[in-house]
């Protein structure tokens, strides 16, 4: 089969390699019908290197038809038309029985001190081949397949893979009031659909901060109040502006849907680029024991949000030994929520909006439907912000 594999730095390739098969008897094969491009993506393409290998297959958004079906496989079906989440979790231990299913405990990968596996994410999190190729292996095949119907098309239902339950959960962490206030920090994929879906289930007041401006204006259509960072002075002006706009206070919640790739902090862009280019058992070691993260959005969220409010981080960090403002954290209140979303655990929540309707605009949200050849130039694209790519679906 064709699948878009990493082979260094800024470096992805569709290459042919073995298709795969059935390994265990719960397994399935899904022939993909579409399959997205993270932000999380751009991780692996730009900083995580040390944790991946050469030929390593990418990708955690795929959707597609169930081609094969291992023999203890009984609730799908050749045919059966599925959604792939980027958690590989069994559906069935402690964890996923409270609804964590990124800390499942039957893949956790312990010997790395991580949570569950993910589809096409690295060493760290068990170097599971990923969704970006023609055919994927999908174990767990009677838990964590999500059926969806046949008939609309593919946008309507892939997001459910990860941008949908992500962005569901950012907003549920962030605990905003009835009629309440969130800023949304970043507004890719993740942050724009945080907006949307806060608007849905009822906040006051959506305030939405970017540079790019296609991203601001998508945000903008939906009703969100939008702030371009490129009118700031580096974000330090950003506060007064939130402020003006909640009576001196801040909003009740930040979501901070950016992560390791903030704009600004010199030294720690500087870093993130060493990182990449020493030898892999040298770089793990530095992201382990350093803190390396660009910090500017989730410094900039501990000041834009109120007293005694929540901050929700979605966005991915990566250093184990990032520097905190503790003092100005507990003299605030602020209450802090983060982690890996949990996409079985909010499946059914989010389903009903897409099988009754598209309130949240799922389907035209892909701002780019490419091939899957077609996927290097789309990282490149991606990572540059250009071409108004915001979110890419890659058709195998």
């Amino acid at each position: 089969m064709r699948a878009l594999t990493y082979q260094g730095k800024r470096d992805v390739r569709v290459e042919t390699v073995p298709d795969p098969k059935i390994q265990d008897p719960t397994d399935i094969i899904v022939k993909i019908t579409s399959t997205g491009i993270c932000g999380s993506d751009l991780h692996l393409y730009e900083v995580l290197g040390p944790y991946l290998d050469p030929g390593d297959i990418l990708g955690h958004e795929p959707m597609g038809i169930v081609e094969e079906v291992g023999p203890e496989v009984h609730s799908v079906a050749p045919g059966d038309r599925v959604v792939i989440p980027f958690n590989v979790s069994c559906g069935h231990c402690y964890m996923c029985g409270q609804g964590l299913h990124s800390q499942c405990e039957t893949t956790q990968v312990r010997e790395r001190g991580s949570g569950a596996s993910l589809f096409g994410y690295t060493k760290l999190y068990g170097q599971v081949p990923g969704g970006q190729a023609e055919y994927l292996r999908v174990p767990f095949g009677n838990d964590l397949p999500i059926k969806v119907p046949h008939g609309p098309s593919d946008d309507r239902f892939v997001y459910l893979s990860d941008v949908l339950p992500t962005a569901w959960q950012a907003v549920e962490y962030a605990d905003i009031p009835p009629g309440g206030s969130v800023t949304v920090l970043g507004l890719g994929p993740i942050g724009a659909m945080a907006a949307r879906i806060a608007i849905h289930r009822g906040a006051g007041l959506v305030i939405g901060v970017d540079l790019v401006p296609e991203r601001l204006d998508r945000v903008s259509a939906y009703g969100a109040t939008c702030l371009d960072l490129r009118r700031y002075d580096k974000g330090k002006d950003l506060g007064d502006a939130v402020r003006d706009l909640t009576d001196g206070r801040g909003t009740d919640a930040v979501i901070d849907a950016v992560g390791m790739e903030a704009h600004g902090a010199p030294a720690a862009k500087a870093a993130h680029a060493a990182v990449g280019l020493l030898p892999d058992k040298v770089g793990r070691r530095l992201m382990e024991t350093a803190g390396i993260d660009r910090l500017t959005a989730l410094h900039t969220a501990i000041d834009l949000v109120r007293r005694g409010g929540t901050i929700s981080v979605s966005g991915v960090y990566g250093g184990s030994a990032d520097p905190m403002p503790l003092l100005t954290m507990f003299d605030k209140q602020i209450q802090l929520r983060m982690g890996q979303a949990n996409v079985k655990r909010w499946v059914d929540d989010l389903l009903p909006l897409l099988v009754d309707g598209d309130p949240l605009g799922v389907d035209s949200f892909a701002t780019h439907h490419l091939s899957l050849e077609e996927g290097p130039q789309a990282y490149e694209t991606f990572q540059k912000k250009a071409d108004g790519m915001i979110k890419t679906l890659l058709v195998p």
